[in-house]
């Protein structure tokens, strides 16, 4: 078959993606990613024929209103100015992105799409081709109802009716969406509010998440399935340096810290705050730059803390005590995967969710927002992370659990159409 991979937001976004295409390889099948510029090297070094959705979306987010929104802003006056802005700003490229989704899967005709869920296409295509598409969730309570739990944007228990009414009104904005976008395709036919309900309502859906941490609510559909956690081969074409070898040989326990592709306004000062906490207590600690959420100090001249701005977590993690991180739902699987300590220190949306979920199952302290981040808090939560054993155990058991995890198959045969 010819499955036509298609995903827009950070890289995050797209691992989840990659991973897929590289277990429907080994199966014979031709895979095409339809993903953002910035990801090209990303899907080429995979193997993988690239489509472009265009700079524009993870340009906007690495603007000065896209970071303030998607990190740490000085005042919640600040943040809600940049999520005004996102929203204006995004608006007209949304149908800039609807068409190009659009142009793409006319003339691949792919036999099967597994899409995103902001890549809106994809539920319009699903009308014209049932049972050929696969909604891919790598978070939980995005789309379908739960009693016990809000709708991932609002984040909390708002008890029953809440709960369920937040779905609701998630759900309406969606097919708003769906309905205004679609105008500026030729199609030969109209998407009417029904059309849109009716395709969120038959598109396949697989959660990948481990059900060792995430459990399926018991009022989801029969199509809508937790698949388990799945990863991609990230040791391609890298090396450690001999600076990173040189920390590895002198520190057998240290901790990694990273905020994955998540930005904010001031990575200076965040930066030096965790470092100088860091050396205070005396932790060892390599230090990720990737996503510029953090950066380098180039004055720093510290045996305790060395900088990297790539590293594959599969190379690092099995050798790291814990990390401290954003709580993004790949990098949280990974650090339970691995047995790591974990503290989440969220930025956005679900990764506050991820935070309560691990903190909850005891395999590290609870972290603050990176807007209240401070000297206050950093330091105590540093300290319990590195020093009570409990967490530890925790960590150990949970990932005991996970690696008892089989489901390459079930999630293969899922979009194959080899299973119900």
């Amino acid at each position: 078959m010819k499955i036509l991979l298609l995903s827009i937001g950070t890289r995050g976004d797209m691992e989840p993606f990659l991973a897929i295409g590289e277990q429907l390889s080994r199966l014979g099948h031709e895979i095409v990613c339809a993903f953002p510029e910035q990801f090209r090297s990303l899907v080429e070094d995979s193997g993988f024929r690239f489509l472009s959705l265009g700079k524009e979306f993870i340009e906007m987010l690495e603007s000065p209103f896209g970071k303030a929104a998607m990190g740490g802003s000085a005042t919640t006056w600040k943040k809600i100015n940049a999520y005004i802005k996102l929203a204006k700003t995004f608006a007209p490229m949304r149908k800039r992105l609807m068409v190009r989704q659009f142009t793409i899967l006319e003339e691949e005709s792919p036999d099967r799409l597994v899409y995103h869920a902001k890549a809106v296409y994809g539920y319009i295509w699903e009308l014209t081709h049932p049972g050929q598409n696969v909604l891919i969730f790598p978070v939980p309570y995005t789309m379908h109802p739960a009693k016990e739990y809000s709708h991932i944007v609002f984040n909390r228990n708002l008890g029953s009716l809440g709960n369920i009414l937040s779905y609701k009104l998630a759900r309406l904005g969606l097919v708003k969406t769906i309905v205004k976008d679609a105008k500026a395709l030729s199609l030969p036919y109209r998407i009417t509010p029904r059309l849109a309900r009716k395709a969120l309502d038959t598109n396949k859906a697989a959660y990948t998440l481990s059900p060792s941490l995430f459990t399926k609510p018991e009022s989801w559909p029969d199509h809508a399935k937790v698949l388990g956690y799945h990863e991609r081969n990230k040791n391609i074409n890298w090396e450690p340096d001999t600076a990173l070898q040189a920390f590895l040989r002198e520190h057998s326990k240290f901790l990694l810290i990273t905020f994955g592709s998540m930005t904010n306004p001031n990575p200076v000062q965040k930066t030096q705050l965790i470092v100088r906490k860091l050396e205070q207590l005396g932790i060892p600690a390599i230090i990720n730059t990737a996503g510029g959420g953090l950066v380098k100090i180039d004055d720093l001249d510290s045996s305790l803390i060395v900088f990297v701005h790539r590293i594959p977590y599969d190379f690092i993690l099995p050798k790291t005590y814990g990390i401290v991180h954003h709580g993004g739902s790949g990098t949280s699987h990974m650090a339970v995967k691995h047995g790591c300590v974990s503290l989440i220190i969220p930025h956005i949306i679900d990764q506050f969710f991820w935070n309560k979920l691990l903190s909850g199952k005891g395999v590290g302290p609870k972290g603050p927002s990176i807007t209240n981040l401070d000297a206050k808090n950093i330091g105590p939560l540093l300290s319990a992370l590195w020093s009570d054993a409990v967490y530890k155990e925790n960590s150990k058991q949970l990932a005991a659990e996970m690696a008892k995890e089989q489901f390459e198959d079930k999630l293969a045969a899922f979009i194959l159409g080899k299973s119900n």
